[in-house]
């Protein structure tokens, strides 16, 4: 077994300093989120009679309670772990799975994997080193999160902590087992992206089922056993070792399965696609490598506005007489009536969603010419420019299309103001736009740098999320091109800034275009 394990920490070290960016900003993004909560919930629910009445909403919103889950006590710790708990569960699973992924399976489809295999590296090393190196990463969270939270109480901070490095590393494992069935690290992200999917979903269909958590179905997702854990509301101390048993469980799968198979292979077959016809184009192959993440995002996208849309009403009732809880609503949407600005906030919290959606998709770029798959397609009569816009119409018009679904949804959920809900669903594209043309900009100028782009998508997502609830200097908030958006519906239209922000993307989509255009390929 030793032999097996031959070099794991040379390549623990190597993927730690590859994701020397990746890492701490996934980290910091979701630790800022948590140890924000404690003072924003002290300034929403500052007298026990706010607290009880909040208890109470929430034993009687169904759909408030889906969305984030039950109260178990109104202590300022146990409501931050009810607001953010299963947000920064499901951050940490997707750093977790992000980082397990291009540490095994990306390594394998770029043929990398096969060039350090040739040296002193045992067989389960560099699986070895993915999962050490997502619980480098989880144990981070957990410590920041402990010692932020420490002052609420100790116990809970531990509880809390641990939890969501748990969470983190149950998908960290299961991207391990995954990793080893498919031939393609897209479709391993995809797959274990889906899974996370079905957790929430899970967790949210029981939490609506029932007030206290005792739904089977949230004790069959993970991000349910989190919310079960009830840090800060006398903990469930033998609920992290669910945890424990599914990640070595789920460990010892993708070991054994690790040990059958050979470098680059998979226990699923890929289907091989016809080499005419659909794919006759590179716009035609992009959309064929992309059609399942499109498709995948765009019912999300359709859910979630089903889903927002259905809770407005409730959401209103939730804030009540609360005077602080509707001036964070006003600063996140605007300072027209609170369905309004409700409506805004969360149009707005879709835009920032979809500016990741973006970023990944432009970054598909760099997959292709790194693993290199894109220097057979450009050693064909296809120019750089023409490839490259191929996958950058599906980024650009496939994030354009979330939010048309987005607007739909809100159209089915609320059933009101469908025109006005509509455009100011689509008015959060000029933003989303932005970002992407930062993420093409860094692929053409700063190849290896392209990864930090989820970096700008990830401080965007930071200030539109925290900087309301923080009331945070109008100058910080003007960093990201949300900021700029006029807050629909209920507030006035403002084309300039909108045409400013929709030529700052052409430029950047221009200047990334007439990179790739000059440089050399990476391989």
């Amino acid at each position: 077994m030793t032999r097996q394990l031959a070099g794991t920490g040379t390549l623990l070290r190597f993927a730690l300093r590859r994701d020397r960016v990746l890492i701490p900003v996934w980290v910091a993004v979701n630790a800022l989120m948590v140890l924000s909560m404690p003072k924003t919930l002290k300034g929403l629910y500052d007298t026990p009679a706010a607290r009880a009445d909040l208890m109470h909403q929430m034993a009687t919103n169904t759909s408030l309670r889906a969305m984030v889950g039950p109260v178990f006590d109104d202590s300022v710790g146990a409501l931050t772990a009810w607001r953010v708990g299963v947000y920064a569960g499901a951050l940490a699973a997707v750093m977790s799975l992000l980082v397990v992924v291009r540490h095994t399976r990306d390594e394998e489809e770029s043929g990398r994997q096969e060039l350090v295999s040739s040296g002193m590296v045992g067989r389960r090393a560099p699986l070895t080193a993915a999962l050490l190196t997502a619980a480098v990463a989880n144990t981070a969270l957990c410590v920041l999160i402990v010692a932020g939270l420490a002052g609420q109480g100790a116990p809970g901070a531990v509880a809390f902590g641990l939890g969501v490095a748990g969470a983190g590393m149950v998908f960290a494992t299961m991207a391990a087992i995954v990793a080893q069935l498919t031939e393609s690290a897209r479709l391993a992200r995809g797959l274990t992206a889906a899974v996370l999917g079905a957790a929430f979903v899970l967790r949210a269909a029981g939490d609506s089922a029932s007030d206290d958590g005792s739904s089977a179905l949230t004790w069959l997702s993970p991000l349910g056993w989190l919310e079960d854990l009830r840090a800060f509301a006398a903990e469930r101390w033998w609920v992290l070792l669910l945890f424990v048993a599914a990640a070595a469980l789920q460990a010892v799968v993708a070991y054994e399965l690790a040990g059958r198979r050979d470098i680059g292979m998979s226990f699923l077959p890929t289907r091989p696609g016809p080499a005419a016809g659909r794919l006759g184009t590179a716009g035609a192959l992009a959309w064929r490598l992309q059609r399942g993440s499109v498709l995948g995002w765009s019912t999300g996208f359709f859910l979630a506005g089903v889903v927002y849309g259905g809770m407005t009403d409730g959401a209103a009732g939730l804030v009540g007489d609360n005077a602080k809880a509707r001036e964070i609503f006003q600063r996140m949407g605007g300072q027209s009536g609170l369905t309004d600005a409700f409506l805004a906030a969360m149009v707005g919290m879709l835009g920032l969603v979809a500016a990741l959606y973006v970023v990944s998709s432009v970054l598909r770029l760099s997959a292709e010419e790194t693993s290199g798959r894109a220097e057979p397609v450009l050693a064909a009569a296809v120019g750089r420019l023409r490839w490259a816009a191929g996958h950058l119409i599906i980024a650009f018009g496939g994030s354009a299309l979330l939010m048309l679904l987005a607007g739909l949804g809100f159209a089915v959920g609320y059933g009101r103001q469908i025109g006005p809900v509509l455009g100011a669903c689509l008015l959060q594209v000029a933003a989303v736009w932005v970002i992407g043309g930062v993420a093409v900009l860094l692929f053409g100028v700063l190849p290896r740098g392209a990864v930090a782009a989820w970096g700008v998508a990830g401080a965007v997502l930071l200030i539109g999320w925290i900087g309301p609830a923080l009331n945070v200097p109008r100058a910080v908030l003007d960093l990201s091109p949300f900021g700029h958006l006029p807050k629909l519906p209920g507030g006035g239209m403002e084309w300039g800034p909108v045409l400013v922000l929709l030529g700052l993307a052409a430029v950047l989509v221009a200047g990334g275009l007439a990179g790739v255009r000059r440089r050399d390929l990476e391989g």
